[in-house]
């Protein structure tokens, strides 16, 4: 899809059957697949100006002034904003702009709620190809999710009731057309949304929207079904629409996609390109077209959440996922592997042993089958083999939903005992691997605006001062702070940023420290006690992996693990002198991945 086009905007006027006259835009080919843009309340057409823009050279683009709003005609009084008429409207410009072909609907905001009512029963099913729908559910379904979910699951309901205090507000008498002509509303909606003031014209008509149909919608919801291919675009941080209710159309949608995106409410507008990339996806895919990896994994979360009845848990999650783990030959990186793959997750296993990551490719499609797991072999130290690896990761199996930066080494040893060479090795694998994973995949998760997570593995030798792991603990303790500053960073992208930190884990990576200051025979008894005293601690990868994923679940900045890492972390920020005392005397055993 080109990223823009010049091709010039065509206007015209289509009649409405009660006799209205609406402004209706258009660009692009007539002879390509054409789609249809609804706004919301309290916009116009021109908020799909930056989507319209990106699509219209590959795509025949119309967007119109709904009834009321722009440069359309406005009814005579509240009964012209009825559900039906609007969906009337929508299959007259249809009609007008694609009569020999069916089109496909992208709507948000009072836009999604008229396109649903479409597609729900009041156009005709062979007239519409698909519908991508943004933060405006069906109101029968609200209506049902609030009846039928509040004894259930009371907090999605009361989540859903907060976020949606201002429809009753607007269906006040007066008081909200002195909000918006004193220019009160426009301004807060404009400062806190970012977005232009709306026109006080459009903002007065549109409120009879609220007051005809949300009486009606909400009183007797009817469970209106419809089978044309649907895309719910959830942006993770609307103000005024949950996903759990923006995902309760699963019930009623069997031929759902869905796909959580960064960004509020009026994400058409700050990431027009992402919008833009998701309708020409489901275009190409219901054309006949090989799906898109991200196209792919949409309808595998929308399947499990038809299955699920409409409510999202962990299962449905992770189903039909992507995940990216390095260092995932052996150890905590081949755990968290197989505990991704779980979950239904597709996981790229990448490790400097290309044995290692055929091992994990191979037990993961023991259990699970083949296809669930691919490996790739990568050293990452190396700064332009894993930009390779992520373009290859991007252009095969699409943009990953995790990423897991765990490949690791250990050097133990006193500062004095440990050579440049040393140093160089330990913090090109264990800083510099982490940087450029989180700068090359960061860069795809950011482009994508779909959200991801970022986990590095660090240590509790990040917050635990030692006198035998001074390398190592310098190389963690780096690692944690990177992960807490790029999560501050990416936080607005929806991309969340989780620094591991296991504890003393059993894995083989003691029988590849290196033990600075010593050689022969004294290094490889030095790995035999360490293997020997890790085996006895007895916690396995397989306990840290299920704690990694749950971090990712709930998003958490800082992810201690095993007991011992916990009550580090504790007295590392109640008595850090105490730790500092008893790094003098050597006491403390720090573990290796």
């Amino acid at each position: 899809m080109a990223a823009h086009t010049d091709v010039a905007e065509r206007t015209r006027t289509v009649t409405t059957p009660d006799g209205l006259e609406l402004a209706v835009a258009e660009r692009g080919d007539p002879s390509r697949p054409t789609v249809v843009a609804v706004h919301g309340y309290p916009d116009d057409r021109h908020v799909w100006d930056g989507v319209v823009e990106r699509l219209a050279a590959d795509h025949h683009v119309v967007s119109y002034d709904v009834r009321g709003h722009g440069g359309s005609a406005a009814p005579a009084g509240r009964a012209g904003y009825d559900l039906d008429l609007l969906a009337a409207d929508l299959a007259a410009v249809c009609d007008a702009v694609s009569p020999g072909a069916p089109v496909h609907l992208l709507a948000h905001d009072w836009g999604g709620i008229q396109a649903w009512h479409a597609v729900t029963g009041a156009v005709p099913g062979d007239r519409i190809a698909s519908l991508t729908s943004i933060s405006g559910p069906c109101l029968d379904h609200v209506g049902l999710f609030l009846r039928r979910r509040a004894p259930r699951d009371l907090r999605a309901v009361l989540s859903q009731a907060v976020h949606s205090w201002y429809t009753l507000a607007f269906r006040l008498p007066v008081l909200p057309e002195l909000a918006v002509r004193s220019g009160g509303l426009g301004s807060m909606v404009a400062r806190t949304e970012r977005i232009p003031r709306p026109a006080v014209r459009d903002a007065v008509n549109g409120l009879e929207l609220y007051r005809r149909n949300l009486p009606r919608g909400l009183g007797a919801p009817r469970p209106r079904r419809t089978g044309v291919p649907v895309q719910v675009l959830v942006p993770r941080g609307d103000a005024y629409v949950t996903g759990p209710l923006a995902t309760s159309a699963a019930e009623f949608a069997p031929d759902l996609r869905v796909r959580y995106l960064a960004g509020g409410h009026w994400v058409v507008r700050h990431r027009p390109e992402v919008i833009a990339r998701c309708v020409a996806e489901i275009v190409a895919e219901t054309g006949g077209e090989t799906p898109a990896p991200a196209v792919t994994r949409a309808r595998s979360r929308g399947a499990a959440l038809v299955a699920s009845g409409g409510r999202p848990d962990r299962a449905v999650r992770w189903d039909g996922g992507l995940a990216v783990v390095t260092g995932a030959g052996s150890g905590i990186g081949r755990a968290t592997a197989r505990a991704f793959a779980e979950r239904g997750t597709r996981v790229v296993v990448a490790d400097l042993s290309a044995d290692g990551a055929a091992e994990t490719v191979a037990q993961i499609e023991h259990r699970h089958g083949a296809g669930r797991a691919v490996a790739h072999t990568v050293d990452v130290s190396d700064d332009a083999a894993v930009a390779e690896l992520a373009a290859r990761v991007a252009a095969e199996h699409g943009v990953p939903d995790v990423v897991v930066n765990n490949a690791g080494i250990g050097v133990a040893g006193p500062f004095a005992d440990t050579s440049l060479e040393e140093w160089q090795r330990i913090v090109d694998v264990n800083l510099w691997g982490v940087v450029h994973g989180c700068r090359h995949f960061g860069v795809l998760l950011t482009e994508h605006g779909e959200g991801g997570h970022l986990v590095n593995t660090a240590s509790a030798a990040a917050y635990l001062p030692s006198r035998l792991l001074p390398a190592y603990a310098t190389t963690k303790a780096a690692v944690l702070m990177l992960s807490q500053c790029l999560r501050a960073e990416l936080a607005e992208q929806g991309i969340g940023v989780t620094a591991l930190c296991p504890g003393i884990v059993h894995t083989p990576i003691t029988t590849a420290t290196r033990f600075a200051g010593t050689d022969g025979p004294a290094q490889d008894a030095r790995r035999t006690a360490a293997a020997a005293a890790y085996a006895r601690r007895g916690y396995t990868p397989e306990r840290v992996a299920t704690r990694l994923v749950r971090a990712v679940e709930r998003d958490v900045p800082l992810a201690p693990v095993t007991p011992e890492a916990h009550a580090a972390l504790l007295a590392s920020r109640l008595s850090p002198g105490l730790l500092r005392a008893v790094a003098r005397v050597g006491a403390v055993r720090e573990e290796h991945r």
